[in-house]
């Protein structure tokens, strides 16, 4: 049976690095190298950590509570040795290992079993190429998540990190722009665990399962090894034995104290989760009876679903469903932003609902009129009074007649057969009209002149 299992690992969310007061922005291309640094996350001799980061103890909190651990109340850093030139200590700081009770153990998420979750600190950049290291990345809090080898595909595999990404995405803990990393651990009946180390998006992980289960079925392996991913040729590389636990020399933390987490803290930042979206598309469907599909959308973003279920207190489910999940999402989408980054009133966003729905604009003026609502909504009456819809069949009809005089090429595309022509025809009725018009009166007039 294949068996399949990940240690993933994330940035945690915060504004600081976990033993430094750097800013903790990493990943950034128009930040220059080496300039979020200290002697703390650059380990000059004489320097020590600082206490641990509050706000990323407590997001890793979140994370395991999530993810359905047992949170220890008692955590132990450790010393993780190895020697390379992004390591400026020679270890990396860790609450795991085999001396140390990770920050969440013995955990279920979606139907697989969590190991562990702990949070530890991030190494730098470097560039084997040119040798160059970027220590702005160093210190940066970081949590890893290993699952058991639950899984028994690529595809079971990138389904389940896509939710896992959303449900993280809930409680803002992992940095959004950076991503999840994955190191994935393969093996088939009868061969050594493979381990491919580092891969950095959905794609590369599906390719690198793909690859490799089909590599073992042919090269059997024998001994277990570390591989890493080559994303340019979609094949896994040898990099070298894997190691133990052993080869790490894990020893305890002399310049860090045990993080003690109290129950209480630990029952307060378990009452303040928010519902996840596995049960949030579950009650979206039953209460406000729309599809699955829309629900689906509409939980991706927990800014989303909470807008939805402010609009549906004024505003039929039925009307609410397409603006938000089609059209607000387009015009976020156009100026690449996402609801949490803009000013949004609710109020307004129902104003413009309910001018539509008593025909006082036309929808692809209301769709104009929500294009401006980023970054920052105002009321749509005053702009509704300037752009009151068009309904009257005489008045139509002269934008028609114009229409139909300028545009002689469409109109012999039209009775050539050419159905979509009269769309064309509608649009620049619309457009005549600043999009003020009836669509469905300007259609039906428009066809009554071209017969």
């Amino acid at each position: 049976m294949v068996k399949i299992g990940l240690e993933i690992h994330g940035y945690v969310f915060t504004k600081e690095k976990l033993f430094c007061n750097c800013k903790a922005e990493h990943g950034l291309k128009y930040f220059k190298p080496n300039t979020n640094i200290c002697p703390i996350c650059t380990a000059q001799p004489g320097a020590k950590p600082m206490l641990p980061n509050k706000i990323a103890v407590e997001k890793a909190i979140q994370i395991a509570l999530i993810l359905g651990c047992k949170v220890n109340e008692k955590l132990t850093w450790q010393r993780k040795h190895y020697s390379w030139p992004d390591l400026p200590k020679g270890y990396q700081n860790t609450i795991s290992g085999p001396y140390s009770t990770p920050t969440g153990v013995k955990g279920k998420f979606l139907g697989i079993n969590i190991t562990e979750c702990h949070l530890e600190e991030d190494p730098a950049a470097w560039n084997p190429l040119t040798g160059e290291i970027d220590y702005n990345r160093s210190g940066s809090p970081l949590i890893e998540i290993v699952t058991e080898p639950d899984f028994k595909s690529s595809k079971e595999v990138v389904d389940w990190l896509k939710q896992l990404s959303i449900t993280l995405g809930y409680i803002k803990a992992i940095d959004r722009a950076s991503g999840l990393k994955a190191d994935v651990n393969i093996s088939i009946p009868r061969g050594e665990r493979v381990e491919v180390k580092n891969i950095n998006s959905l794609k590369n992980i599906k390719q690198a399962i793909e690859y490799e289960l089909n590599r073992q079925e042919k090269e059997l392996p024998r001994v277990k090894e570390t591989r890493m991913f080559d994303e340019k040729k979609a094949i896994t590389i040898k990099m070298r034995s894997k190691e133990n636990a052993e080869d790490y020399r894990f020893i305890s933390e002399p310049d860090l104290p045990r993080v003690i987490i109290e129950k209480n803290r630990i029952d307060r930042i378990k009452k303040a989760l928010p519902e996840i979206p596995q049960e949030k598309i579950k009650r979206l469907i039953k209460k406000h009876k729309i599809d699955k599909k829309s629900a689906e959308i509409l939980t991706k973003n927990l800014d989303i679903a909470e807008f939805f279920e402010k609009i549906v207190e004024k505003i039929n489910p039925r009307i609410a469903v397409p603006w938000i999940t089609v059209e607000l999402l387009r015009a976020l989408n156009y100026e690449k932003k996402v609801l949490e980054e803009v000013q949004i009133n609710p109020a307004h966003f129902i104003e413009l609902l309910e001018l539509v729905e008593q025909n006082k604009i036309t929808e692809l003026k209301a769709k104009e009129i929500l294009n401006k609502f980023i970054p920052v909504s105002f009321s749509p009456k005053s702009e509704a009074k300037r752009n009151t819809k068009i309904s009257g069949t005489e008045e139509i009809e002269q934008f028609a007649r114009q229409v139909i005089k300028e545009n002689k090429k469409a109109i012999e595309d039209y009775k050539a057969g050419k159905k979509e022509a009269l769309n064309f025809l509608v649009g620049q009725v619309m457009k005549l009209s600043n999009k003020r018009a009836d669509f469905k009166i300007a259609r039906e007039v428009l066809e009554k002149n071209l017969k």
